[in-house]
């Protein structure tokens, strides 16, 4: 009995441990500041959102009831949607309700949440789909042509990279229809439905994918072409890994390329933030059911809870996405460590 106790009290004190050193550990402590130092940037951007619908006319209940309605019926909806109060009770109203996981009512009557939740794994599929194929594509590529500087991989994929640049989405958008959907007809030219099927995703959503990640691609490939040539070339690690006979491929892959990702990451952290703008752009163009359709109806309508809901998620994402991007430099290089004089 008394070894039954002992046994317990040191597999108590075991977990308490445990418990203590996960606490105190330099990541955990990383993440609880970065999501402290995300609320007043989240509570900038729902504020500015809100500032700059106040400036402008105030005319939703006219597009919703049409040129025709009353003035009394305008008044009247104004003041069921709360749109006469002042500005800063209008706004402490909706943030009061997301303190308590509500963000409101669209002007048309449906739950922003329900909205978000039926929409916004959409929006996230198909980032998801551009991003990991245009970060997979570009790594491949950007090592084949670091590979022989000025070969005929490297050119080929200036000339590529040239036009995904010069390129923007809504255009690419159109070229792809025409060609793949219209032409071809390879794929659809409305991808109004995901459908349930890997093979009806794949369908739907490559064409939009595309269209986001193929700038995407331009930029990764040149940024890590660039900063994988400079590696090999200037580097003294990369002397001395050459000067004791390590396989070229080895060298770059292995030394040039895990140091050159640091760069890489950075960027794609930095670009989460502008890729709301596409999204909402090339979701309208293909009729894609997500949050970026949703954001270009609710600011045509002037539904400020819709719009403050989809911008609260795009900037948590932005957030959230760099926060990962925090946490893979120490991945990537152990010797990082995020002690608590760093910021």
């Amino acid at each position: 009995m008394a070894l039954v106790q002992q046994i317990q009290l040191q597999g108590g004190a075991g977990a308490r441990g445990s418990a203590r050193r996960l606490a105190g550990s330099p990541a955990l402590r990383l993440v609880g500041r970065r999501l402290l130092a995300a609320i007043p940037v989240l509570l900038g951007v729902t504020f500015l959102t809100f500032a700059v619908f106040n400036t402008l006319p105030n005319d939703t209940a006219q597009a919703i009831l049409g040129l025709s309605a009353s003035p009394g019926a305008v008044a009247a909806l104004n003041h069921q949607l709360g749109l006469d109060q002042p500005f800063f009770v209008q706004y402490w109203h909706w943030l009061s309700g997301v303190l308590h996981g509500n963000l409101g009512t669209s002007v048309q009557g449906e739950s922003v949440n329900h909205e978000l939740a039926t929409h916004l794994p959409v929006t996230l599929e198909l980032l998801a789909y551009a991003l990991v194929v245009s970060l997979l594509l570009a790594i491949i590529v950007a090592v084949l042509a670091a590979r022989k500087p000025n070969g005929i991989v490297d050119r080929t994929q200036l000339a590529i990279s040239m036009l995904g640049l010069s390129a923007a989405p809504y255009a690419l958008a159109f070229v792809l229809i025409v060609i793949f959907a219209v032409k071809l007809q390879w794929f659809p030219v409305i991808s109004g439905s995901v459908g349930d099927t890997p093979l009806s995703f794949l369908k739907a959503m490559t064409l939009p994918a595309c269209a986001i990640g193929f700038p995407l691609f331009a930029i990764y490939t040149r940024l890590l072409r660039g900063d994988l040539v400079e590696q090999m070339q200037r580097e003294d690690y990369i002397v001395t890994a050459k000067a004791k006979g390590v396989p070229p491929w080895r060298v770059l892959i292995r030394h040039a390329l895990r140091n050159s990702m640091f760069t890489l990451i950075t960027v794609v952290g930095l670009n989460l933030g502008t890729l709301v703008g596409a999204v909402a752009i090339i979701e309208t163009v293909f009729t894609v059911p997500g949050i970026g359709q949703d954001l270009l109806t609710g600011i045509s309508n002037r539904d400020v809870p819709l719009i403050e809901g989809i911008v609260l998620v795009f900037a948590l994402m932005t957030v959230l996405g760099n926060l990962l991007a925090d946490l893979m430099y120490a991945v990537l290089d152990p010797r990082i460590r995020y002690g608590s004089s760093t910021t």
